[in-house]
């Protein structure tokens, strides 16, 4: 598990002081805003991953040839 992502948040909500006068819906509204920003740029890391991973797959040479043996 990934725990960047929570210590982002977590960093979101300390960023904001107890005694201001910040509502509840726009601290929740950051806090959303920053693990949705996390969990994008894990999926493009992800993704950029898989890519590299199918292009290390292909085998130009597989299915070329056809053996028959009787």
């Amino acid at each position: 598990m990934d725990f960047s992502t929570i210590d982002a948040a977590l960093s979101t909500m300390t960023a904001y002081d107890a005694g201001s006068s910040v509502s509840t819906g726009s601290l929740a509204y950051a806090v959303g805003t920053e693990v949705l920003s996390q969990s994008l740029d894990m999926t493009a890391v992800m993704g950029a991953s898989m890519i590299q991973m199918m292009e290390r797959s292909v085998t130009p040479q597989l299915g070329g040839n056809i053996d028959v043996y009787l």
